[in-house]
């Protein structure tokens, strides 16, 4: 009896066993892997010591949009300002090059990268967070997949100071485990939010909630737990953190909900056999952030604040990229709902009503949902009025902000809304989604002053149909009233959202304390 039970025990606390070797063995390589990086940078032995890596987890670095904006620009402030620091990216973007990914990023956002103290590290285990891998429970799945990821990632550099900058806080175990470091978050959106909970204890369809899901009690039920554990774990997660950035007061209030979100059911839980193996998850730092600090995205102001305000084509502008939950489908019922019921914007003279549509088309499946857009279109009979521009480059998406008239967002809860200031800085009247960012902190009265039919600089709807009859106001504005509405626009853009201000966010999260503390 007392052999089998001694096979059983060797049998359950092998693997523990093992994983402490590997751990213990990725530490020991830390001086070879760092002694790469700084030799693939032409660092030299005598200066690597002086050196210290800041590495940033971004696995779709390439992608091209207002993340990947927020990651660059952080990147390219450190790299002026700290001439000590190396920055390493840990990207998925095995299929391409350093300078291939420098070079986008100049002709994307016109950022400038020294690639002297850049490098990239990079992971060949991203399939395992993509949305086609985990069909079912996506988000347990894409989160055990990016603590794999982190894993991979520590196993070839660990830096000094680790920061996720694309939203996997269940990395942050795995990080502070392994490499014993500070850690840092910038948010762009909570992997879980209490909308989303909401949305399943209510029954209510939504781009989380299927109609198979939404239409059972018992489904929901499962759900609700489902999503209650997760909360419980995401929270500790994000409490690993030494500090927490946030792009907006949506997320800000959302993040700052679940640093202080607790279960005592699961608490109690995790005192007893075997559950208490997994405390370590719930543990957490004693610095733990109480709040998130809000640091507005860097938008593109500069270039844009230069275009003329008046001579507008009749274009209506969206940039997003092609993901659901950006709700394309949306805008193309919205222009058709428009042309059907004013039929002055249909393709009968020499300048028709067009809606352009731009984004970044990342994989196989955002090119499928162009598809599907396409072939809608085709059936609303809107075809020869929608045009579809895919992966467009920086110059390219300047000169349509030059020339549109309209800048159209529909998604619900958008985080923040980087192409919302976009359009804003451009002079394009934008019309989006009463809710999230733009709602709060974007399209909001500027120094209380009305213009023409709204006190907004924009407008906000929440249907189609709506978003028909916001579009029409926009274009049937006085002159006088959508000059000025283009002016209040502009000039609250630029002054609360530029790089300028995103820099001074940024710093002032003391993210250079937290690497010095790591240190010592």
């Amino acid at each position: 009896m007392s052999l089998a039970l001694l096979t059983l025990a060797l049998i359950a606390f092998y693997p523990a066993i093992y994983v402490t070797r590997r751990v213990r063995r990725i530490r020991r390589q830390q001086t070879q892997s760092r002694a790469r990086i700084f030799d693939g940078l032409g660092i030299s032995l005598a200066d690597s010591h002086r050196k210290r890596v800041v590495g940033f987890f971004h696995p779709y670095c390439n992608a091209g949009g207002g993340g990947e904006r927020v990651l660059w620009t952080a990147i390219e402030h450190i790299q002026r300002t700290e001439r000590e620091i190396v920055c390493v990216v840990y990207s998925g973007d095995t299929d391409a090059t350093k300078e291939a990914i420098i070079d986008k990023v100049k002709a994307r956002f016109d950022i400038a990268l020294v690639p002297e103290t850049l490098a990239f590290v990079f992971l060949n285990s991203r399939y395992l967070v993509e949305d086609s891998t985990w069909p079912r429970f996506t988000l347990l799945g894409q989160s055990l997949g990016s603590m794999y990821m982190a894993w991979e990632a520590m196993s070839k550099l660990i830096p000094d100071l680790y920061i996720d900058t694309m939203g996997y806080a269940f990395t942050f175990h795995v990080v502070q485990w392994i490499g014993r470091i500070p850690i840092g978050a910038y948010v762009h959106y909570p992997t879980i939010s209490t909308n989303m909970i909401s949305r399943v204890r209510t029954r209510q369809r939504g781009h989380t909630n299927s109609d198979a899901i939404s239409s059972s009690f018992l489904l929901s039920l499962g759900k609700l737990m489902y999503y209650r554990i997760f909360m419980y774990y995401y929270s500790r997660s994000l409490r690993s953190a030494a500090f927490v950035m946030c792009n907006s007061s949506w997320t800000k209030n959302h993040v700052d909900s679940i640093l202080q979100y607790t279960d005592p059911v699961l608490d109690a839980l995790h005192a007893l056999p075997p559950w208490f193996l997994l405390k370590w998850i719930s543990d957490t730092r004693t610095s733990a952030p109480r709040e998130a600090r809000i640091v507005y995205p860097p938008c593109d102001t500069r270039d844009v604040a230069q275009f003329p305000l008046q001579d507008r084509e009749k274009v209506i502008l969206s940039l997003a990229q092609f993901r659901p939950e950006k709700d394309h489908f949306a805008q193309l019922q919205a222009f058709s709902i428009l042309l059907n019921s004013h039929t002055e914007y249909k393709d009968t003279g020499a300048s028709p009503l067009k809606l352009v549509l731009i984004g970044g088309c990342r994989n196989a499946d955002d090119a499928a949902r162009v598809d599907s857009l396409r072939a809608l279109a085709k059936e609303l009979m809107i075809e020869d009025q929608v045009q579809f521009i895919l992966n467009a480059s920086y110059s390219n998406v300047l000169e349509w902000l030059s020339k549109a008239s309209v800048g159209l967002s529909t998604m619900v809860d958008e985080h923040f809304g980087i192409n919302v200031v976009e359009f804003m800085a451009a002079g394009v009247i934008p019309v989006t989604h009463a809710s999230g960012g733009p709602l709060n902190d974007i399209v909001v009265p500027f120094n209380g002053e009305p213009t023409g039919k709204s006190k907004l600089p924009g407008y906000h709807a929440t249907t189609p149909q709506t978003f028909a009859e916001a579009l029409h106001q926009a274009f049937t504005l006085p002159p006088d009233a959508e000059l000025a509405m283009r002016e209040r626009a502009r000039t609250w853009a630029v002054q609360r959202f530029s790089e300028e201000e995103f820099v001074k966010g940024w710093d002032a999260s003391d993210w250079k304390i937290w690497m010095v503390s790591g240190l010592t």
